[in-house]
């Protein structure tokens, strides 16, 4: 087993070690800037709907309010508004799903289920909280679930979810004068809900994983390359002519020239103190002849 096999074992190893290791830690880092990634792209879809719902309150509810005494029209409603938007948006990112659950909602298909009513419960109970996250699994698939709480903090909502008999009778007529109602201007009565698959964050993470082993692979070829070039060059080539002149001499061939490699380190200086061995062997060789 020569110098240079034993030497390409050694470092080999150790760079398949490192880069298992460098992997399976940027993994995990990658990982977590995914999700933040994922988080921030969820902040902007949650800032849209926002924009919406303001819009439809401030602007498209007071041009068809006067109608409401008749025909109740659901694209006055802040969270339909919203909703269909989004639906809109889905068309181009299916990924991602959307839902305001509210805890007395006027439309029961918004009433939440076990999670979402923990979510709206932790938001009632500390008005500084304005993000909650959780990891859901659901039919063998996990989510990123961010939410975002829905407060009164507008007058104009409590037209249609204040008292019942001020809101617009084609509405009470529609959903009745149970549910939807006495919420107060400052109160959170429900969340936005914003769900993206954490298959997205492995995308990502797997993706950025793949780039960064492929550097260190390449790095790693680079160094292995120039290493057993430096290492033939400084070493094993000087070793391998000391080893054939050694080998001569050893056979009482002295007409092999001398090999003194250039330089000042250590393959140097061992080629000069195998010239002076040489030099004295003759010596003593030539004393015994006579």
């Amino acid at each position: 087993m020569g110098l240079r096999f034993k030497y390409n074992i050694v470092l080999v190893l150790a760079c398949v070690l490192g880069i298992v290791a460098a992997t399976g830690m940027s993994y995990w880092i990658v990982q977590e800037s995914a999700v933040q990634d994922v988080e921030r792209e969820i902040n902007l879809l949650r800032a849209n709907a926002t924009a919406v719902r303001s819009y439809t309150l401030n602007s498209i509810d007071p041009l068809l309010s006067d109608d409401n005494d008749i025909l109740f029209l659901p694209e006055t409603i802040t969270s339909y508004a919203a909703r269909t938007v989004f639906s809109i948006f889905r068309q181009q990112f299916p990924q991602y799903s959307y839902k305001e659950a509210a805890l007395n909602p006027t439309n029961p298909a918004d009433l939440p289920n076990e999670l979402e009513t923990s979510l709206i419960e932790q938001f009632r109970a500390d008005p500084a909280l304005d993000q909650l996250s959780a990891i859901v699994e659901d039919n063998g698939e996990r989510f990123l679930t961010v939410a975002f709480p829905v407060t009164i903090n507008q007058p104009g909502c409590l037209r249609c979810h204040g008292n019942p008999e001020f809101a617009p009778p084609a509405m009470v007529d529609l959903y009745g004068s149970e549910n939807g109602f006495g919420w107060e201007l400052g109160e959170t009565v429900g969340a936005q809900i914003i769900s993206a698959p954490m298959s997205l964050v492995d995308e990502r993470a797997q993706e950025t994983s793949i780039i960064l082993s492929s550097a260190l692979v390449a790095a790693f070829i680079i160094v292995l390359i120039a290493t057993n070039i430096m290492l033939s060059r400084i070493v094993l080539r000087p070793v391998a002519r000391m080893s054939q002149v050694a080998e001569q001499v050893s056979l009482g061939d002295f007409s092999i020239p001398e090999y003194a490699k250039p330089g000042r380190d250590e393959i140097s200086s061992l080629s000069k103190s195998f010239n002076r061995m040489r030099r004295s062997l003759e010596s003593a060789m030539k004393m015994i002849d006579e």
